[in-house]
């Protein structure tokens, strides 16, 4: 009998204790994954995913626990949720937190606590850290110590009501170990999820000066951002009435389908997409703090009227100044607004000129990896979910030239701008979408951030594809120093052989030595399955492309 046999033949008790409180209230909101690693303080957590039916997937670092949660977040429209250690597991995961504030994304990290009486104790326990809960609040949206297993239950459902109805952002709960450990005060019936409501809708009076612009508007231009994700067909049903172009910011990429006739894709870093919004009488923004970020040192000043569409009254006038807020859902005040102007009736609009430039201007950033972007889109599904990182080919490439048909098809923190986000990132889409291909495009620099996590993906069973596409180090740094006449310091990096590297892990490696080998590389790795990595020096396509342009 093997030793996986015999782990699977012996059943794990069941203890009513409020760690299992706090995970059959996570199962019964749909949770089915937990990222994480076991601890010597966390095992009352970890005792009860098998039984639960929540699948553990077991990463290399806590960070990576934190990216691949939100990763299937994304995925599943649920938190991902996180169990650390204490101590230096949680610490090691607040990168993501701070990720997942910064990007405004759900996230739970669960984590256990000196026990009560034992705080800031000095004693040399393990893991004694000064006040985990207060680092932790320190960059997330709240962070919670909790006294009971009522309490602890009770912070869950706080969690969900705020990434419901609120803006999400990412929690901790902290349960001190004699409380984890301790027998369940929790009545049964608060263990179940509550019941999903109807979000916020806009006020009726604004509602309707809102929809009397746009009515109005003879050139309106919608600006859909991350909180326009959930609104599903609906934005395209309110494009279609006002005729109107959209563009979405990287974390809105994919709420309008980019083959849709009125979709300007995700360029609004550009110039002429920032020069449509602001030659627009009237702007639509919906769910975008329109952050500099997102914006490439350009500037969003409309000269026409602004229409602001948020969850959050303290976002109605964020960078951007808005003549109408309109404060709610955006999932409940989009299908407002398309009943407001349900017998509108315009010409279609023609974007062939603007959607040109926009392709020229991005091209121009860069024609080397426009160009390899461009090769991957003619080889990918329309339904392939693609990871990225803070890498040059990814905001320089993937970014514009690989178009989704739905939201959160690209992974990327464009805020936040994390190296190591985009592998534990695709592996934590592809546990939740085992359906659809996932391929992870990244640059070497960002690969070895998480180069680790190579091995949980083995380990998972997944079919995943990792194009490392390798500049040698940092590029865009190296360019930062060279722009203050800075000689290249600490940014030309050793690199591993990449093939061989993947091999030993577990998957299989390629190694092009040919720019002509990507596309049918690229087509073979999917079809294969398991672990696939194609390591993609640069130079080989520098040469090519620089020879055909001119």
């Amino acid at each position: 009998m093997t030793t996986e046999t015999t782990q699977q033949s012996r059943a794990t008790p069941t203890v009513n204790n409020a760690g299992f409180a706090i995970l059959k209230t996570l199962r019964n909101y749909g949770v089915d994954a937990i990222f994480g690693i076991p601890g010597t303080h966390n095992l009352e957590f970890y005792r009860h995913l098998v039984p639960l039916g929540i699948r553990p997937v077991t990463t290399r670092h806590e960070q990576g626990a934190g990216y691949g949660a939100d990763g299937w977040a994304q995925q599943k429209g649920l938190p991902g949720v996180v169990i650390t250690t204490s101590g230096p597991g949680l610490l090691n995961a607040l990168s993501a937190a701070g990720t997942a504030y910064c990007e405004s994304r759900p996230l739970i990290i669960l984590s256990p606590g000196v026990p009560e009486g034992g705080e800031f104790a000095d004693i040399g326990s393990l893991h004694e850290t000064k006040d985990a809960s207060a680092a932790a609040g320190a960059i997330m949206e709240w962070s919670r110590r909790v006294h009971s297993a009522t309490e602890a239950v009770q912070a869950v459902h706080d969690a969900f009501e705020l990434f419901r109805y609120g803006r999400p952002r990412p929690v901790h709960i902290e349960v001190p170990l004699n409380v984890l450990e301790g027998l369940s005060d929790c009545p049964v019936e608060l263990l179940e999820a509550k019941p999903v409501r109807t979000g916020k809708t806009a006020d009726p009076e604004l509602l309707k000066a809102a929809s009397e612009l746009l009515r109005g508007a003879a050139r309106p231009v919608i600006l859909a951002g991350g909180g326009s994700t959930r609104v599903g067909g609906g934005l395209a049903k309110l494009a279609e009435l006002l005729q109107a172009p959209v563009v979405t910011t990287l974390n809105g990429k994919g709420t309008l389908a980019e083959s849709h006739p009125l979709s300007l894709g995700s360029d609004i870093r550009l110039p002429a997409a920032q020069s449509l919004c602001n030659d627009a009488d009237v702007l639509l923004v919906i769910g975008s703090k329109v952050g500099e970020s997102e914006l490439w040192g350009g500037t969003l000043t409309p000269q026409g009227r602004v229409i602001r569409l948020d969850i959050l009254a303290s976002q109605a006038h964020k960078n951007v100044n808005s003549d109408v807020a309109l404060i709610g859902d955006a999932a409940a005040v989009v299908p407002q607004l398309t009943a407001e102007l349900a017998n509108l009736r315009r010409e279609a609009a023609d974007l062939a000129t603007v959607r040109e430039t926009l392709r020229s201007q991005a091209r121009a950033l860069s024609p080397v990896l426009s160009r390899i972007a461009e090769e991957a889109a003619s080889v990918l599904p329309a339904n392939t979910i693609v990871g990225g990182d803070s890498s040059q080919i990814t905001y320089l490439g993937t970014a514009s030239f690989i178009p989704h048909e739905l939201p959160h098809s690209l992974l990327y923190t464009p805020a936040y701008a994390t190296l190591g986000y985009g592998l534990p990132a695709s592996i934590g889409a592809k546990i939740a979408a085992p359906e659809r291909p996932v391929v992870c495009i990244l640059g070497d620099g960002a690969l070895m951030f998480a180069v680790q996590e190579l091995m949980t993906a083995v380990e998972q069973g997944l079919d995943l594809v990792v194009v490392c596409v390798d500049n040698g180090g940092y590029a865009e740094i190296r360019a930062n120093e060279e722009d203050r006449d800075i000689a290249p310091v600490g940014v030309d990096l050793v690199q591993p052989d990449w093939a061989a590297l993947a091999t030993a892990f577990g998957g299989t490696g390629h190694r092009l030595t040919d720019a002509t080998d990507f596309t049918p590389a690229l087509g073979d790795a999917l079809k294969r399955g398991g672990l696939q990595l194609i390591h993609v020096p640069l130079h080989l396509f520098t040469a090519t492309t620089s020879d055909s342009n001119s």
